[in-house]
């Protein structure tokens, strides 16, 4: 499933009030960094990231290579910071991210 514009925006949106969690270094992404975004993703559907300096991968590149390994979807990349979407299966419906149509 593929964001929209509209969804894409309502979740930059609730990306604004969450604090970076996930932060990509010298070693890259490894196992335990892919385990630690997926579990984070779905316990709260959506996550902050940040590709530090010292990182081989530009912020584009590190974060689609971990939506990729996470079956998430990058919301935006500005800077250094990126934001990953992926819907929860372990939350009831009425406690998840209701996107917009």
């Amino acid at each position: 499933m593929d964001l929209t514009s509209k969804q894409r925006a309502q979740l930059r949106g609730l990306a604004n009030n969450i604090d970076t969690i996930l932060h990509i270094g010298k070693d890259g992404i490894g196992d335990n960094l892919i385990r630690q975004a997926d579990e984070a993703l779905e316990a709260r559907e959506l996550i902050k990231g940040k590709v530090l300096e010292n990182c081989m991968l530009s912020p584009r590149e590190g974060a689609e290579e971990l939506a990729r390994a996470t079956r998430s979807q990058v919301v935006q990349v500005i800077g250094t910071k990126f934001v990953l979407y992926r819907e929860t299966h372990s939350k009831e419906k009425d406690k998840r991210i209701k996107l917009v149509k």
